[in-house]
């Protein structure tokens, strides 16, 4: 327990500083957005590219592993577009914000250390895998969603068009796609360019944290307690449950189970805010969930990790 408070306090210290510096008037609502649209613009897609260029593709991927993440994943993002529809008739494309908040984990900010403190750093492997597909797949499922639904009418072309221009038009999928670029081409890059990316690289989990800290500071739990409560139960609850049956039914191996449910148990990423922000709906619940779901996980992850061999 110790060790998970070390871990997630932190990044709760670094979400307050956003929100007190905004509540207080030291950091303005636009700074916090300015700030939001440099993270996931520039720098986290350079700590994305950096990241993948740089993986052992060959020894990390294992069919049986992705699809006791992804389906799982998948599953919880038709449950929550469905869930926020049917249940707290929100608008279609509201749905669909918050169902990405029931897909996009943070494998990154908190899968990995928790990871690594629960289990050594030789079981980071299995993270690295869901790591390298997680942004193109989650994103590529919510775009592609969302562009349907803004679509609707409109015909299969316009739709595939306007699907495709949202996905390469994604700064964080460009990241992603050149990263494998490099990695596949094992094209040398020279160190001053490697240098730079670096240096952002630096900024972008920090930076991403405060500033959802003071998106945070504008929004209120008031008329969004049921959308978060159904984010924080399929999030910490249902999507690791539904990822246990998977490794038992594909076999994983007791070490690649173990990283791939402990994944799918996080809350979501600040990522699931960046997809709100970028469409502009949902962007409170989006919000309230990543903050609330952290919090709870401080107690979830403790169960999941005694319920783990």
């Amino acid at each position: 327990m110790g060790a998970l408070l070390e871990v997630i306090l932190p990044v709760f210290l670094v979400i307050g500083a956003g929100f007190i510096a905004v509540k207080r008037g030291l950091f303005t609502d636009d700074g916090a957005d300015a700030l939001m649209k440099f993270t996931q613009n520039f720098a986290i897609p350079c700590l994305l590219f950096r990241g993948i260029a740089g993986l052992e593709l060959g020894a990390y991927f294992e069919l049986g592993l992705l699809a006791s993440y992804y389906v799982p994943a998948v599953s919880g993002f038709a449950l929550g577009s469905l869930g926020a529809r049917l249940l707290f008739g929100r608008p279609w494309e509201d749905s669909i914000a918050i169902g990405f908040c029931c897909l996009f984990s943070n494998a990154v900010l908190l899968g990995l250390p928790i990871t690594e403190r629960a289990y050594g750093a030789e079981a980071l492997s299995p993270n690295y895998a869901i790591i390298a597909l997680n942004a193109p797949i989650c994103f590529g499922v919510g775009i592609t969603a969302m562009e349907i639904m803004r679509n609707k009418g409109g015909g299969i072309w316009p739709t595939a068009k306007a699907v495709w221009r949202a996905v390469t038009h994604n700064a964080l999928i460009i990241g992603i796609t050149l990263g494998f670029v490099v990695n596949v081409t094992s094209l040398p890059l020279p160190n001053v360019l490697t240098d730079a990316i670096d240096l952002m690289i630096r900024a972008a989990l920090p930076a991403a944290i405060f500033g959802l800290g003071g998106v945070l500071a504008r929004y209120k739990l008031e008329g969004d307690t049921g959308p978060v409560i159904m984010v924080c139960a399929l999030m910490l609850i249902i999507q690791p449950s539904l990822t246990w049956v998977m490794a038992g039914a594909t076999g994983l191996a007791t070490g690649a189970s173990r990283s791939v449910i402990l994944t799918a148990a996080m809350a979501p990423g600040v990522n699931a805010y960046v997809f709100a922000n970028m469409y502009g709906v949902g962007k409170r619940v989006a919000a309230s969930a990543v903050l609330v779901s952290t919090a709870l996980s401080v107690l979830t992850l403790w169960v999941w990790l005694a319920l783990l061999p």
